[in-house]
């Protein structure tokens, strides 16, 4: 089975690709993962992304799209893959179709979990994170025992820039404007499902495991 994973920040989009690795046995393909490994592997296009990024600038398409086209013919694809973070574009999705023609395979699904922005905020900005040791918590899930102190060190928690209303929001926007062209692609190919991704983790991945088993 040949995946695609999509959400929003904070969807919990991750731990379901990770989940979903393990009951399926197949890997997840995400794009940052693979060109850090395509990078540190010395192919010829990594040399380039790795060029590109010590830049800081970003990486185009081509090179992105030849990653994955070289990580997709690895063997351990042969069983199917979950890719994550891929297509972001319209563009990219077609690209992709193309590919896949070439290697003689097919997208069966693409899983969409949605989460209303509402809920992402609480669950974003609610986060917070030690100054010291690192540890993670949120204020309404994992609370801290004393407010603003780590249970481990006792260091003081802050919210890191990208956990504030305004960061999230405009990510937020960012992800609909491109996710949800995508979306409508693999929609008009009858491909796209969509589950809800409010609720415990389990239950979530049993809806993800409903559609995939049903393909």
């Amino acid at each position: 089975m040949n995946l695609i994973l999509v959400g929003p920040p904070g969807s919990g989009k991750g731990t379901q690709a990770k989940m979903m690795v393990d009951k399926y046995g197949i890997p997840q393909i995400s794009t940052g993962d693979i060109l850090r490994e395509a990078v540190k592997e010395g192919s010829p296009l990594g040399k380039k992304a790795k060029t590109l990024m010590d830049q800081g600038s970003l990486v185009p398409d081509d090179i992105v799209i030849g990653i994955i086209e070289e990580r997709l013919g690895k063997p351990d694809c042969k069983g199917g893959f979950i890719l994550d973070g891929f297509p972001r574009t319209v563009t990219q999705a077609a690209v992709l179709d193309n590919i896949m023609e070439k290697m003689s395979l097919k997208i069966d699904r693409l899983i969409n979990i949605e989460v209303g922005d509402e809920e992402l905020l609480k669950r974003l900005t609610g986060r917070r994170t030690c100054k010291d040791c690192g540890r993670g918590y949120h204020v309404s899930f994992d609370p801290p025992k004393t407010e603003g102190v780590c249970n481990e060190c006792k260091g003081e928690l802050f919210q890191r820039v990208d956990d504030k209303e305004d960061t999230i929001r405009s990510r937020l926007k960012v992800y609909h404007g491109q996710t949800a062209p995508v979306i409508e692609y693999y929609k008009k190919k009858n491909l796209s499902r969509t589950v809800d991704g409010v609720g415990k983790m389990e239950e979530v991945l049993r809806k993800i495991c409903d559609i995939v088993d049903r393909r």
